[in-house]
């Protein structure tokens, strides 16, 4: 018996038009001219917009923070989009590895193999705030002094 893949009938845009209003991933804020915030975790910029909808878009694109510094890149696979579990792909870059080889690799991953290609920037801008967001924060040094101040406290001595 052959394995037929059933596409859904209902095109990505109805399914914009239906849900873009009221939907479980937005976040709606009266501050700021009434800003419209997505909380879909394949929503690179949380930008509440068709062309970053997760929950719509065939193809879509997250990024978080995994264990030990690493980064989880999950894409979203065409095939099975009625089965949620199957439909994701995790890709997991090593937190020993230097930043610009992990931005590389996800470029590689989102556009060369010809993804989504207008989300690579996106892609990297996001990567690199979760790893410079998990990075341990320094203690701020002591000020110098400095100038005429340096002077008066020679004179003293």
């Amino acid at each position: 018996m052959s394995e037929h893949h059933h596409h859904p009938n209902i095109s990505a845009d109805l399914i914009w038009e239906i849900a873009r209003t009221n939907n479980a991933y937005l976040v709606k804020r009266r501050s700021g001219g009434g800003a419209q915030f997505s909380r879909d975790p394949l929503n690179l910029i949380n930008k509440h917009s068709r062309k970053h909808a997760g929950f719509v878009n065939d193809k879509a694109v997250g990024i978080h923070a995994g264990e030990k510094g690493s980064l989880v890149l999950t894409t979203k696979k065409t095939k099975h989009s009625n089965r949620p579990v199957a439909n994701k792909n995790d890709v997991k870059f090593g937190g020993d590895k230097s930043g610009p080889k992990i931005y590389k690799n996800i470029a590689n991953v989102i556009a060369k193999q010809g993804y989504r290609t207008d989300l690579r920037q996106e892609a990297v801008a996001r990567a690199s705030a979760i790893r410079q967001s998990s990075r341990p924060v320094k203690d701020t040094p002591e000020r110098k002094v400095r100038g005429a101040k340096v002077k008066q406290g020679a004179e003293k001595d």
